[in-house]
């Protein structure tokens, strides 16, 4: 949404938070995101608006996005830049700021996108740019690509949004703020920022414990990742290199680094108040840090955005105060299955209309099918379901026909994702007579909406306890589609056997028992789901209406950032909090 200056102006003084998060999910058409962190940041970012939270939100540019992604017929991806144009978008902001990186100057100013909410509250999302004429050609290219680049691109970035982010809004004239949450570690260099603004300078200097415990107070830190190898690191040469001597310095008194500087480990550090995004990922992260106290808030979606536009109206109608309280989609549960059913239909068309426009193939809209998108990774295991194809095709040929709905990108230097996405190819090769399969290239937001409402069952199958929390299943649920899943993440939390969807294996046992767990798969959906689906068509509506009353109602961001303004931000409204619904 655009905005102004005047806009800036009149709310500066009343914000208490700021957001930090390396990407954040607009629209399709602002490609600054790559899977389910951006697109979480920006869920929360407009119930932050709907719910009236004073809050600003700061990222970067991204002038050339993730990517863009191609598969060709035997699933081998390629990539091009997502280009896209902040001009055409944004608006540019008066204030620029001088950072230092390598000892050279480097200027930084920002693009502005306006969130409005359902009551006409505003959240600014500031988007950090240095493709300016005055820098170094080699740092008007640090906001260009996301997740790009070595190891010293990603810490130069991360001195952008952590230093270029304070000094903007500082420069923007939010002095009121006094919360400062890290979404994940990609922006912890904040805390070295307010440790500076303390001192006036970045001389080193001893640091006192009363300083950090300043900075500890105005510090919250949500973690996403619940493996080593999934948190920045950066070899203490590079820091000393990028941030200069006595930063580094600084970092070394601290005890964060040594031999590399562990983002995770300096904003939990400095962070008062530290989260995972489910309960299970908040074990995991105690387990993997122990001795800090790391609790936990489960994600959720943005209920108006993933909700198809049939669904919407069947709300809007039976439920009019869903979108002002998504509490209200508790009453679901009174709706009649033959509503559900029609509104579902109607989204199951509009994805197999897609589909037939973007590959030719032309699904079955009475045959039932089974969805998975999400990025394509190793853990994700998206290719467990084509373990044993003859099982597979004896399903379909004894039950009752199947089709499988794909996509998701693979990072460009994840070999192992697209070989995964290239042995889905194969399957589907394989399978062709009895079980149909499409993968679709490019997926984005607006695709994985259609795809999360229009299947029949959402499937995930993520190696245990990689999934901190998944968000894909909780879009589906708003749209009366349950889920059918490895114990893991968000579904230890919200699944209810037969109600809300169906477990893979039982959560115990030996953990990654991919055997197991695909035996577990073929007896669900040969012997209940299928059956179920075309056996008692009204019975398997009261388990997508389950979906919805228990699910939809519950994990959405309207409750999470509700969590994070009483037991984070713990926001008064004498501090400029409005009060929350």
């Amino acid at each position: 949404m655009r905005t102004n200056m005047k806009q800036i102006a009149t709310h500066s003084n009343s914000v208490r938070v700021a957001y930090f998060s390396m990407d954040v999910a607009i629209d399709s058409g602002i490609p600054t995101y790559s899977g389910g962190l951006g697109i979480l940041a920006g869920d929360m970012l407009r119930s932050a608006a709907d719910l009236g939270v004073p809050l600003v939100a700061v990222t970067l540019a991204h002038r050339k996005g993730y990517f863009d992604q191609r598969l060709d017929g035997q699933g081998n991806q390629s990539e091009s830049p997502s280009k896209w144009s902040p001009e055409s978008r944004l608006d540019l902001l008066e204030p620029r700021v001088t950072i230092s990186i390598e000892n050279r100057e480097v200027r930084v100013r920002a693009w502005q996108y306006y969130f409005r909410g359902i009551a006409g509250h505003g959240v600014p999302l500031l988007f950090l740019d240095t493709d300016l004429e005055e820098n170094d050609p080699r740092d008007r290219m640090l906001t260009d690509h996301l997740y790009g680049g070595d190891e010293h691109y990603r810490l130069c970035q991360e001195v952008v949004l952590g230093f270029g982010g304070v000094a903007i809004l500082r420069a923007l004239g939010h002095s009121s703020v006094h919360v400062f949450h890290m979404n994940e570690g990609h922006s912890a260099l904040i805390t070295l920022a307010l440790l500076e603004e303390q001192s006036g300078s970045e001389a080193a200097r001893s640091i006192s414990e009363n300083e950090i415990e300043t900075v500890r107070r105005q510090c919250v830190f949500t973690t996403h990742t619940p493996v080593p190898a999934g948190h920045d690191c950066f070899q203490t040469s590079l820091v000393h290199q990028v941030l200069g001597e006595a930063r580094a310095a600084t970092l070394s008194q601290m005890r964060v680094m040594n031999g590399e500087l562990n983002m995770t480990e300096l904003a939990l550090r400095l962070s008062g108040f530290v989260n995972g995004v489910s309960m299970r990922h908040g074990e995991v992260s105690r387990d993997l840090f122990p001795g800090y106290d790391i609790g936990a808030i489960t994600n959720g979606v943005h209920a108006a955005a993933w909700t198809s536009t049939p669904f919407c109206a069947l709300y809007d109608r039976a439920l009019p105060e869903w979108r002002r309280d998504n509490c209200y989609l508790r009453y679901a549960i009174g709706i009649p299955t033959a509503e559900i059913r029609q509104a579902h239909a109607q989204a199951k068309k509009d994805l197999l209309q897609q589909i037939k426009w973007l590959t030719g193939t032309q699904l079955d809209e009475k045959v039932f099918t089974l969805g998975f998108a999400r990025r394509a990774t190793s853990y994700k295991r998206a290719d467990l379901l084509f373990t044993d194809l003859e099982r597979l095709k004896a399903i379909a040929r004894r039950v009752g026909p199947f089709q499988l709905v794909y996509a998701g990108k693979a990072h460009p230097r994840d070999e192992a994702g697209k070989a995964i996405i290239r042995r889905i190819f194969e399957a589907a090769a394989a399978l062709a007579h009895d079980v149909r399969v499409v993968y679709l290239e490019n997926y984005d937001m607006a695709l994985g909406k259609l795809i999360c409402s229009g299947v029949d069952i959402w499937l995930n199958t993520p190696l245990r306890p990689q999934e901190a929390s998944g968000t894909s299943g909780m879009k589906a649920a708003l749209n009366g589609v349950p889920s059918f899943s490895v114990l893991d993440g968000w579904w230890i939390e919200g699944h209810i056997e037969g109600a809300t969807g169906w477990s893979i294996g039982d959560g115990r046992g030996t953990e990654n028992d991919s055997a197991a767990e695909a035996l577990s798969l073929y007896e669900k959906l040969e012997h209940v789901i299928l059956p179920l689906f075309y056996n008692a068509p009204d019975d398997y509506a009261k388990v997508m209406r389950s979906a919805i009353a228990m699910n939809g109602s519950f994990f959405n961001t309207q409750r999470m950032i509700s969590q994070y303004v009483r037991n984070a931000y713990r926001l008064e409204s004498g501090n400029g909090a409005k009060p929350l619904p």
